[in-house]
């Protein structure tokens, strides 16, 4: 794989691979057709996906993520400056009456409404953004997305979600949301700690806002 698939990490079960933006979730399956999906990422967030390589192992990895024994780290850029250093948000989202594509805390649902609770940390703000590490303790569909833009902070460029507040800084294509760090216990019982870099457009996209 080219350097934007590249393999975070590889053992006799797992796979972890640097997902691009702009790519599907699956779209390592057309190298390595023998690879189990675990979770997904949705086609405009970049950062650590993980790959079973046999079912037992998929079932395992599924399982953790269900128990919330797998700690994934997100960091987004959010519209407007957060006053709180941390917070946690606790509401339970389902789909939407209006638009079905998208999972909604906020509004007219349908459908199974699901327990849904998002922790974040605030990084570093900046004049109309604030840059917030997050911690999604369930895995709910657009989980972040729908959570951020219920508190009123949607993620930039967010073109689902954002609403009003739709805005792309400099040549931000896409949203500003990345799958920077993933840990889990191995089989072994060793603690495993999996980071990947803020790609390019993301970086840059601070670099204009400063």
């Amino acid at each position: 794989m080219n350097g934007q698939t590249s393999v975070i990490y590889e053992d006799e079960d797992l796979v972890a691979l640097n997902k691009p933006p702009a790519a599907l979730f699956d779209w390592a399956l057309e190298r390595r057709p023998e690879l189990l999906p675990v979770h997904r990422l949705d086609k405009d967030t970049s950062g650590i996906i993980l790959f079973a390589k046999t079912p037992e192992a998929q079932q395992r990895l599924r399982q953790m993520l269900q128990q919330n024994k797998v700690r994934k780290t997100y960091l987004a850029l959010v519209v407007g400056e957060l006053k709180r250093k941390e917070g946690i948000i606790e509401l339970p989202i389902g789909r939407s009456k209006k638009i079905p594509l998208k999972r909604v805390a906020i509004g007219a649902k349908r459908g199974k409404i699901r327990e849904a609770v998002t922790k974040y940390k605030l990084v570093k703000r900046f004049r109309g953004f604030t840059l917030v590490e997050i911690y999604p303790k369930t895995g709910r569909t657009h989980q972040i997305r729908s959570h951020f833009t219920a508190i009123g902070h949607p993620i930039v460029c967010d073109k689902l979600y954002a609403g009003k507040k739709f805005i792309c800084p400099g040549a931000l294509a896409r949203q500003f949301l990345h799958a920077a760090a993933v840990e889990l216990t191995l089989p072994s019982g060793g603690r495993l700690r999996l980071e990947a870099d803020l790609p390019e457009d993301l970086t840059s996209t601070l670099t204009q806002i400063q």
